[in-house]
């Protein structure tokens, strides 16, 4: 019978090994793919495609708005430099899900370093767009420091409030405290004040999770509320900014952005106006990136708006409810981390496309069109894979088949 048994168990193992990705399978690429979350990659994937869509549809608008009388540019300009940074970005996405844990953290702690000192040169030598400096490089080579590092900044955090775990004795509150100061003054001076809330904001959802106690997550509290009064005070931008959202007006310093983005996402109803069928995202200021989500209400309805809020939040809800069952507390602190910022991006571009927030020029992921932003969303979702992967084989016999000897 053992004979028997050994038969069995070595066919077994040969047909799955036969098998293409098969359970047997202990290649690199075969090992990725039983332990990657392939429901959380078909969301991405389904996002992209949407995005795609969506690119193409406020392609024409954004052409006819921006190519200043340019023969290059045709109605779907913009789809077509999509796709070429799709092309891009998945394979950067499907390789950082690829390296182990130790490994993604190490090279995480470097690109943090290096992004923070371009940070420090984009008001120098960086590329004005829309009256702020954000950019470094020329024509199609330009890139947005701040978009890579936010994923990498939250990594590195969560791997500094992960050493208390070791040492109680670290300060490590006051030195994160300290390098996201350094960030928000950077980001400030370009001015990006909505890329310094999302650095902010995922900070503190850190140090929430990391076990801060009541009386330093209320005083952090009331840090932020003094913060955002002095802003508003000293800060012209966010004077600007909270003025036009809180008493409105009629230019463009004011609330016509906003205004023209509401007006467009309802102006298709339920079912939308269909492809190619929308007049009103020809009048929207950025309807590629920052209203794209208005671009996609008027052509494709109010349905399929919340058919993609819905995706936002099956992710976000997949990716926590994950962690329930993870131990390493770095790994927890950097995937809720990445997994909010994301979140909280998705939520503050729709809050400003349906006028529930003030203009924030921030990108909806995966769906905007953008270089920056789409590699560099698709490092921050190979974080998020690579960190929620899991051994199939963990907990399992060891036998193929089990045999009783009778």
């Amino acid at each position: 019978m053992n004979v028997w048994h050994g038969e069995v168990a070595s066919a077994a193992r040969q047909r799955s090994a036969s098998g293409k990705f098969g359970r047997s399978d202990r290649s690199a690429v075969g090992r990725w793919f039983w332990e990657i979350d392939r429901v959380l990659l078909l969301l991405v994937v389904v996002l992209v495609s949407i995005g795609l869509i969506a690119v193409a549809a406020a392609s024409p608008a954004a052409a006819t708005r921006y190519s200043g009388g340019a023969v290059s540019f045709t109605p779907l300009h913009y789809f077509y430099r999509q796709l070429v940074w799709i092309m891009v970005a998945l394979p950067v996405m499907i390789a950082v899900s690829m390296l182990p844990r130790a490994t993604a953290r190490r090279l995480c702690l470097g690109g943090a370093a290096f992004f923070s000192v371009l940070l420090v040169f984009v008001p120098v030598i960086g590329q004005e767009v829309n009256g702020a400096k954000r950019w470094i490089g020329v024509g199609f080579a330009q890139f947005q420091p701040s978009e890579f590092l936010k994923p990498l900044f939250i990594v590195s955090i969560a791997w500094l409030l992960s050493l208390r775990e070791k040492d109680k004795s670290l300060p490590v509150v006051p030195l994160s405290a300290l390098l996201l100061g350094i960030i928000a003054v950077l980001l400030m001076q370009q001015p990006n004040f909505g890329e310094t809330i999302i650095f902010a904001t995922a900070w503190l959802m850190l140090i929430t999770l990391s076990g801060a106690s009541m009386r330093l997550l209320s005083l952090l509290g009331l840090g932020a509320v003094v913060s955002v009064i002095a802003a508003y005070f000293f800060y012209p931008v966010a004077t600007t900014r909270i003025d036009a959202f809180l008493f409105g007006g009629a230019g463009d310093t004011d609330t016509y952005q906003t205004d023209s983005a509401l007006r467009t996402l309802t102006s298709g109803g339920l079912f939308g106006t269909g492809p190619g069928g929308g007049a009103r995202k020809f009048s929207l200021p950025e309807p590629h990136t920052d209203y794209i989500f208005s671009v996609v209400g008027e052509e494709f309805g109010l349905i399929a708006c919340l058919a993609i809020a819905i995706i936002y939040l099956v992710i976000v809800a997949r990716v926590l409810i994950k962690l329930l069952h993870e131990e390493d507390r770095f790994v927890v602190l950097a995937t809720a981390g990445l997994v909010g910022q994301f979140g909280l991006q998705a939520l503050i571009n729709m809050a400003v496309n349906v006028q529930l927030a003030p203009s924030k020029g921030m990108t909806l992921p995966f769906i905007s069109y953008g270089g920056s932003s789409m590699v560099a969303l698709s490092i921050g979702m190979g974080l998020l894979l690579a960190f929620t992967r899991r051994n199939p084989y963990l907990h399992r016999s060891p036998y193929v088949v089990k045999w009783s000897g009778r």
